[in-house]
C-alpha cells in the first residue's frame, strides 16, 4: 500500500514570502525538465496578462524545476499556469491524434502494397 512506500512527494509545490502577491509565484515541479519548462513557457508567455515567465533547473542531480510566473491586474499566477497546462495537453493530444491517424493510414497502404506483391 502506499502507506508503507512512505509518503508521496507533491508533484507540485509553490513556493512564496508571507502576505506575498498571489500574482508573484514560483512553483516547484517535481520529476520534470526542459521539456516540460520550455514548452509551458511558451504558452504561459502568450497571455495578456503575464508580466514575466521563466524557470530554472535547481541542479542537474535533481530532476525539478523552479518555474516562476509574474501577472499583471491582480490574476492568480495559478490561473496562466492551469491555463498553460490546459493548452499544453490539447496540443499534445492534437499531435497523438493526427500522428495515430497518419500511421494507421501508413498501416493499411502497407498491407495493400504486401497483399498486391503476393498476388491476392
Amino acid at each position: 500500500s502506499m502507506a508503507e512506500e512512505g509518503e508521496k512527494k507533491a508533484v507540485l509545490e509553490t513556493v512564496q514570502a508571507d502576505g506575498a502577491d498571489e500574482g508573484c509565484v514560483t512553483f516547484v515541479m517535481h520529476d520534470e525538465d526542459h521539456t516540460l519548462g520550455n514548452s509551458l513557457r511558451y504558452m504561459i508567455m502568450k497571455g495578456v496578462d503575464v508580466d514575466f515567465c521563466g524557470y530554472t533547473i535547481t541542479h542537474p542531480s535533481e530532476s525539478k524545476i523552479n518555474f516562476r510566473i509574474q501577472t499583471r491586474g491582480g490574476i492568480p499566477a495559478t490561473e496562466p499556469l492551469r491555463r498553460g497546462l490546459n493548452e499544453l495537453t490539447d496540443v499534445c493530444q492534437h499531435v497523438l491524434n493526427t500522428f495515430q491517424v497518419d500511421l494507421s493510414i501508413f498501416i493499411t497502404s502497407q498491407l495493400q502494397d504486401i497483399n498486391v506483391s503476393l498476388g491476392s
